[in-house]
């Protein structure tokens, strides 16, 4: 709701359904493995959330707000892509390949969302955040 550019506010909207399929390959994998999770809280991603939350508040033009927020959500999808990565490995390690397929969707789709945050960033919205 913060962005301004509409097809960054069409990629955080995208991102957000993948991460709710994402939840539930995760209730799934757990499911699978018997596993009944927590739902520990994550200090580093409180962190960064918390990092995200300040830099809204900051007052900058809509062009800088619309670049801070794709370095924000890019410093989320970094600490996820290395979960995920770590969490396909693991799975491997462990001899559950189907486990393994479902976490590699996810953490393509993290990738994938990586790549293009990146790309609107180096495309225009950095070039009119410098203007």
């Amino acid at each position: 709701k913060n962005a301004s550019d509409d097809k960054l506010k069409k990629a955080f909207e995208k991102h957000l359904k993948e991460t709710e399929g994402h939840i539930k390959r995760l209730e799934e994998i757990t499911e699978k493995l018997g596993i009944k999770p927590t739902g520990e809280t994550c200090k580093a991603m409180k962190g960064l959330i918390k990092e995200a939350e300040s830099f809204l508040e900051e007052d900058t033009e809509k062009d800088v707000r619309d670049a801070g927020l794709i370095a924000e959500a890019q410093r989320v999808e970094h600490y996820e892509i290395s979960a995920y990565g770590t969490a396909v490995r693991y799975a491997k390690e462990l001899g559950h390949d189907d486990i393994a397929k479902k976490l590699q969707k996810t953490l393509d789709e993290e990738y994938k969302t990586d790549d293009l945050l990146t790309e609107m960033a180096e495309d225009r919205l950095n070039r009119k955040a410098k203007a």
